[in-house]
């Protein structure tokens, strides 16, 4: 299965979404809402953003590896 590096990201807080590139070399633990300027950390159990808020999870995750 082919790995997707595109996810789009959703703000909990003002609901604007992105499509962002995710990092295949490192997981990305904030991400800043280009909209609203909140500032988003994983959920408790996830390893990244992406995985918290993204429409794909990360790249180490779809590839059954663990995450940083």
């Amino acid at each position: 299965m082919k790995t997707i590096l595109k996810s789009e990201i959703t703000c909990p807080n003002c609901g604007h979404k992105k499509v962002e590139d995710m990092p295949t070399n490192a997981c990305q633990f904030f991400y800043e809402c280009e909209h609203c300027k909140t500032v988003l950390k994983p959920n408790e159990g996830d390893c990244c953003v992406y995985c918290s808020y993204g429409t794909v999870p990360c790249p180490p995750i779809q590839q059954n590896k663990s995450c940083c």
